[in-house]
C-alpha cells in the first residue's frame, strides 16, 4: 500500500490531548459482520501505553453470532480453548477525530496472536492478503461503496419495543432523486455529511431512494482498505448520529417487501504509475476483460461474501434493481456486474451486496475473483444488451444455504483464501441458518394461528 497522510497525526493527537480537546480514544476492529468492536481509552493512557504496545480483546469476538452469543464450530475460539485473547495493534494511518462524539478520536486495529502472526480469519487480514496478491502484480485496487439506508422517526429503543413493526418512515412515498424529499430530513443528512467530513471522509452527495424514508450518502472512492475502513466508520457514525437526533436508521438488506438497501461496490485497478490499468484508451484492457471474467466465474461461489445473511437473499427479486442474473453489461442495471465510465474512470460495479455486507470480505472476494480470471486468462463472454432478468443466465443463489454450500465446495475459494477462512465463514453461515431454522416467524403465526 502507498504511504498515506492520516486524517489526524499522532503529533496532532498529542497536541489535542494536551489542550484538553481530546480525552477519549476508541480502538476498534471490524468483526465478521463488519461491525466495529473494541475499547474506549483515556487519551493519555492510550498515548502512554496502547499506542506502542496495543491492547487485547477476547478472541470470541470472531466466533459469536450476530447477537454476541457464544456458538460452537470455530477452530480459533471455543470453551475448550479457554476463550483467550488476541492482540489489537493500532493502524496509525486510520487515526481521526470523531465529531459526533465529543472529545473523541479513533483508530482501526489489526489483529494478531501472541506470537505476532496475523489472525487470518479476521476480515481486515483477509482483505490485506488479497491486496498483497495485487501488489505483487504492481496493482492497487480503487474502491467505492454506495450504502443505502431507511430512516424512521422512531428511536432505536421504540423500534425495539415495537418488535420493529409499525415504524414511521421519515418519508411517506418514493423520493428517488427528489430534492423536496431529502429536504424533509436534511438536518439529519447534513449532520452525517459534515461530521463524516470532519472524520476524514470525502463526501460527494446525498439523494433520496425508492422505499419510503430511504436515502443514500455517497463518498469518494479511495484505496480498497481505506474505503472499507471508512465504510465501517460511516455505518457506526450514522447510527450514532441518528440516535442523537431521536430517530433510527437501518442498513439491513431488506426491511420490508419494497426496495431493499443495496451497497453497490465499484472497483478499478491502478498500475504503478497511478493510471487506470482497466482502460485501453476508451475501451476495456485485456487485464480488465480477464478480471471481469473472473467475477463471473466466481460470482456464485463467492455470494456468501457479498450476501452474508438470511435477509440478504430477500433482495434478489426479478425487476427490483437487485440482480438475479450472473451476467455483465455496459451501464446495464439488470446485470449483477455493470461496467461504467470511460478511459480514466472505467470500472465495474458489483450490484449483489446489500447494506448488511461486510465490505472487507466483499472487496476481498472481488479481488480474488478477478485474480482468478487473470491467472487463468479467462475469456469474457458477450455483454448483456437487454433485460438480464429474463435472458436465461445462470441465477445468483436464492438462499444463504445455497450460497454457503457453494462457498464450502469452491476450489476457487480454497485456492484464494485457504481452508481456515473457508471453514470459518462456512460455520458463520451454519450458525445463522441453525438460528433461523429454529425461529418461529411472524409469517408463520399469521398464516397458521387460526387457519391451520
Amino acid at each position: 500500500m502507498a504511504d498515506r497522510t492520516p486524517p489526524l497525526s499522532v503529533e496532532g493527537l498529542r497536541s489535542l490531548v494536551a489542550n484538553e480537546e481530546i480525552d477519549t480514544v476508541v480502538l476498534a476492529f471490524p468483526d465478521m459482520q463488519g461491525r466495529l468492536q473494541g475499547k474506549r481509552f483515556a487519551a493519555s493512557f492510550f498515548l502512554d501505553e496502547v499506542l506502542e504496545h496495543g491492547t487485547e480483546g477476547c478472541n470470541y469476538l470472531l466466533a459469536v453470532d450476530a447477537e454476541m452469543n457464544t456458538v460452537d464450530g470455530y477452530a480459533m475460539s471455543s470453551w475448550e480453548r479457554g476463550y483467550g485473547d488476541f492482540a489489537m495493534h493500532p493502524d496509525l494511518t486510520t487515526l481521526r477525530r470523531v465529531p459526533w462524539n465529543d472529545g473523541t478520536a479513533m483508530l482501526v486495529a489489526d489483529l494478531a496472536w501472541d506470537d505476532g502472526s496475523p489472525v487470518v480469519a479476521a476480515p481486515r487480514q483477509i482483505l490485506r492478503r488479497q491486496l498483497d496478491r495485487l501488489a505483487a502484480l504492481g496493482l492497487t485496487a480503487q474502491v467505492g461503496t454506495e450504502l443505502e439506508f431507511i430512516v424512521f422517526k422512531d428511536t432505536y429503543e421504540q423500534a425495539w419495543d415495537a418488535n420493529y413493526r409499525g415504524l414511521t418512515p421519515a418519508n411517506q412515498y418514493n423520493i428517488d432523486y427528489s430534492v423536496l424529499g431529502t429536504g424533509r430530513v436534511e438536518p439529519l443528512l447534513r449532520r452525517i455529511r459534515n461530521e463524516m467530513a470532519g472524520a476524514g471522509l470525502t463526501v460527494e452527495s446525498a439523494k433520496g431512494e425508492c422505499n419510503p424514508g430511504q436515502h443514500e450518502i455517497a463518498f469518494r472512492y479511495d484505496e480498497a482498505l481505506v474505503t472499507c475502513d471508512q465504510h465501517a466508520i460511516y455505518k457506526t457514525g450514522a447510527k450514532e448520529i441518528a440516535a442523537q437526533e431521536g430517530v433510527s436508521l437501518t442498513f439491513m438488506a431488506k426491511y420490508n417487501e419494497r426496495e431493499g438497501n443495496s451497497c453497490h461496490i465499484h472497483l478499478s485497478l491502478a498500475d504503478a504509475d497511478g493510471a487506470n490499468a482497466m482502460a485501453d484508451g476508451r475501451d476495456m484492457s485485456e487485464l480488465m476483460r480477464h478480471f471481469l471474467a473472473g467475477q463471473l466465474a466466481a460470482l456464485r461461489d463467492f455470494s456468501l461474501l457479498y450476501a452474508p445473511h438470511i435477509n440478504s437473499y430477500k433482495r434478489f427479486q426479478q425487476g427490483s434493481f437487485a440482480p438475479t442474473a450472473v451476467a455483465w453489461g455496459h451501464d446495464n442495471r439488470t446485470c449483477a456486474l455493470r461496467v461504467v465510465g470511460h478511459g480514466r474512470s472505467l470500472r465495474f460495479e458489483n450490484r449483489l451486496p446489500g447494506g448488511d455486507v461486510n465490505p472487507y470480505l466483499a472487496v476481498a472476494g472481488l479481488i480474488a475473483a478477478g485474480l482468478h480470471g487473470v491467472e487463468y486468462k479467462l475469456g469474457l463472454p458477450d455483454a448483456c444488451a437487454g433485460n438480464a432478468y429474463t435472458a436465461g443466465y445462470a441465477h445468483v443463489p436464492t438462499t444463504l444455504r445455497e450460497a454457503a454450500d457453494l462457498w464450502a465446495d469452491s476450489p476457487i475459494a480454497r485456492a484464494a483464501f485457504g481452508d481456515e477462512v473457508v471453514a470459518h465463514y462456512r460455520n458463520m453461515a451454519r450458525v445463522e441458518l441453525d438460528a433461523f431454522d429454529a425461529a418461529v416467524t411472524d409469517w408463520e403465526l399469521r398464516r397458521s394461528f387460526e387457519r391451520m
